[in-house]
């Protein structure tokens, strides 16, 4: 999911707005002791000063992070903000997934969301007033029971001291500051003053996923509970006709059979006695209205909406004229296929359901729209639901969706008993929602100097957003990114988009539609610089006078990667694009000895403003660049009659470890800007810089992905 701002109008974002005052976000207590995860309750001594953090009368210290950790960094990152202004050692600190709740409402995105590369910038503020508020409440009850003003003390190492030599733990303290109000708006530090934030210190994540007592979703196990696997309609948005389970029903193990809301489930003692006894029942499906859809149908679905105009996105002098006018003009179609998710766990939820109450341990990027869904699928109100976030092996978005959610619950309700359902990876990548396909129309014009005059894009694809935020509509603002914000210094600008729903569910995808309109955006800068005949680094930067930011990423990216000095049989393609208050540039170098694509290297300069973690942003840029690789090169799902023909890893190819390039990455750490977000952006430049240099190697223009089906080269 992307973009910075999301100006929808939900009861549920005002609700909590209206509590935070101003977009301040601090709480004395968390939103229902029912609420609290389980280790939270019967705490022996201690206290919470908010809802972020909680100290033991031990001295131990935790805190709640409110975004799911997918692999990302946010259960290091976010820690790291608020122990910089509480004062604590930052090697103490525990760290607890936050129950669902109005206060860890992401306000850049509405909701309590971890998506859109948003978690740091949601919490740069909010996380370091929360510890700063929560040192000033532990200072004020050192003070009070010293008797002494508290200008007299000061926080130091997870203590309080005070001028006369005595000091008391936060945990001595915890229990009588939780009782004190917050200050509203305690001074912060100032950034030379930061110890913590800024430094690459080790990830708190990390043991626990060394040694193994990492929990994910799969690893749940609760007493008594069963296993469910799910039958699907084979095409997608089918529904059940009817089924006979009556063979199933006879197989080892197997408990219950039911119809779900989104299938037939299969209830067993264990997980492959479920799977085998699902093969087994007998359904009959209604196809529905995609019984004949297919590839080509979305395609020429998406180039008959184009004929359309569409809505303005962007509008900057008189294109339409401009375009006729230059002394040359070209024109372009490039296209974009349906992407699957590939996380690399499965989806799976466990649900325990009782008469009072619902406790659900699922890997959810939406912990309030999970809470819904199953308060929905049990007959039960959302707040007698309690979400357990488990560590997720892999979000890129898909786990936006609650897809997963509801059979579990409705089989643990119907038999009683924890239920966990799994679904294989076939029912993942058969029943994914997947990246929207696009149909992009693109035109330049050159003057006779060969100054680029007019662009005009022409984006048509479904819209994701109208489907999970139903209220939005015109342009959807999650459709038009990198095209939008088109950096060039250029008169005539248009960006115009069109709907066009293909019939199935689509979903956000890491870089969402920055991947698939900076590819178009960046691709066609590098034929308009051709046609000028200009060096495309050139071109490029003669167009930046106004943009510093983008013009420093990519020069610093053209010399770190020496650009147009490349070996013998070595040819560079570059691309440019801001996005999630990140800008970046890179650079690929290839080879194409007997025909065969060989990437060797790549190259990214980022500027995504402070750093909290250096070690994170880099090993997310290079995360970033590997999951964009794989898409550029192989990605792609088709559809015959309604069915989805990928299954499985060696259908849905992925890239391998001995086929990373060297990925080198410069973060300019200077930077006096906020923080950026970074765990998407980097994937959306792989696909031109690539193509671009396949155009300097062969003179072949890549206008359609995946690589491996242009018949270009080999991949």
């Amino acid at each position: 999911m992307s973009a910075r701002h999301l100006d929808l109008t939900r009861r549920g974002f005002l609700r909590a707005s209206a509590t935070m005052g101003g977009g301040l976000i601090i709480a004395l207590t968390l939103p229902g002791c029912d609420s609290k995860p389980a280790g939270l309750h019967g705490a022996a001594a201690g206290g919470q000063p908010n809802a972020w953090l909680k100290i033991a009368g031990d001295d131990s210290i935790t805190v709640l992070v409110d975004r799911s950790e997918m692999g990302q960094g946010v259960y290091t990152a976010l820690p790291m903000l608020l122990a910089e202004e509480l004062e604590i050692p930052f090697e103490r600190i525990k760290v607890e997934s936050a129950p669902a709740g109005d206060v860890y409402i992401n306000k850049l995105l509405g909701g309590q969301v971890t998506g859109g590369s948003t978690s740091v910038q949601d919490a740069w503020v909010k996380l370091r007033t929360a510890g700063a508020q929560a040192r000033h409440m532990l200072i004020a009850a050192a003070a009070q029971a010293w008797g002494v003003d508290a200008s007299q003390c000061r926080a130091h190492n997870g203590t309080v001291v005070n001028a006369h030599g005595k000091s008391l733990t936060y945990g001595e303290l915890a229990e009588a500051a939780a009782k004190l109000p917050a200050p509203k708006d305690p001074k912060l530090k100032g950034y030379g003053e930061f110890k913590i934030v800024g430094q690459p210190l080790a990830r708190l994540d990390t043991p626990g996923k060394v040694d193994g007592s990492a929990q994910y979703g799969l690893d749940v196990k609760l007493p008594g509970m069963l296993y469910a696997a799910l039958a699907q309609s084979p095409v997608l948005g089918g529904k059940v006709k009817s089924f006979d389970a009556g063979a199933a029903e006879k197989m080892p193990g197997v408990v219950k059979v039911l119809g779900t809301s989104t299938g037939v489930a299969v209830v067993a003692e264990h997980f492959w006695q479920a799977r085998q006894a699902r093969d087994a029942v007998k359904i009959e499906w209604d196809s529905g209205p995609n019984a004949k859809l297919s590839n080509a149908s979305i395609r020429a679905q998406l180039k008959k909406a184009a004929a359309n105009k569409g809505l303005s996105a962007l509008a900057r002098g008189e294109v339409a004229a401009a375009l006729k006018s230059g002394a040359k003009s070209l024109n372009a179609v490039y296209e974009l296929p349906l992407l699957a998710h590939a996380t690399l766990e499965p989806q799976n939820c466990t649900a325990d359901v009782k008469v009072d109450g619902c406790d659900v341990y699922v890997g959810t990027q939406v912990q309030g729209v999970a809470q819904a869904v199953a308060a929905k699928a049990c007959g039960l109100k959302p707040q007698q639901v309690r979400v357990h976030t488990q560590f997720l092996g892999g979000g890129f978005g898909r786990r936006l969706d609650i897809d997963y959610v509801p059979a579990a619950v409705e089989a643990s309700k119907a038999v009683g008993k924890p239920v966990k359902v799994i679904w294989t990876r076939e029912d993942d990548t058969t029943h994914d929602t997947y990246r929207p396909p696009a149909y992009h129309e693109v035109a330049g014009a050159l003057d006779a100097k060969g100054k680029l005059t007019a662009w005009s894009f022409h984006i048509t694809s479904p819209s994701i957003t109208a489907r999970v935020f139903p209220p939005v509509q015109g342009v959807d603002p999650f459709a038009v990114e990198a095209a939008a914000n088109y950096p060039y210094d250029v008169p005539n600008v248009a960006v115009n988009y069109t709907r066009q729903e293909i019939g199935i569910d689509v979903g956000y995808m890491r870089s969402v539609s920055h991947a698939l309109n900076c590819f178009v955006a960046e691709s066609f800068m590098d034929e308009l610089a051709h046609a000028a005949g200009q060096d495309p680094y050139a071109f490029r930067i003669g167009l930046l006078s106004n943009k510093p930011r983008h013009k420093r990423v990519l020069e610093e990216a053209a010399r770190r990667a020496g650009w147009g000095k490349a070996d013998k049989g070595r040819y560079q393609g570059i691309a440019l694009m801001d996005g999630y208050g990140t800008h970046l540039a890179q650079v690929a170098e290839i080879s194409t000895d007997g025909g065969r694509l060989k990437i060797h290297k790549i190259v990214c300069v980022v500027d995504c403003g402070r750093l909290v973690n250096p070690r994170i942003v880099d090993s997310q840029i290079v995360s970033s660049i590997v999951f964009g690789l794989t898409s550029t090169l192989w990605g792609e799902i088709t559809i015959v009659d309604g069915k989805v023909q990928q299954g499985n890893f060696h259908q849905y190819r992925m890239l391998r470890a001995n086929e990373v390039p060297e990925i080198l990455v410069h973060v300019l750490e200077e930077s006096e800007e906020e923080p950026g977000g970074i765990g998407e952006p980097a994937t959306a430049l792989v696909a031109p810089a690539v193509c671009n240099a396949i155009f300097a190697a062969t003179g072949r223009r890549i206008r359609a992905l995946p690589i491996a089906t242009q018949k270009v080269l080999t991949v």
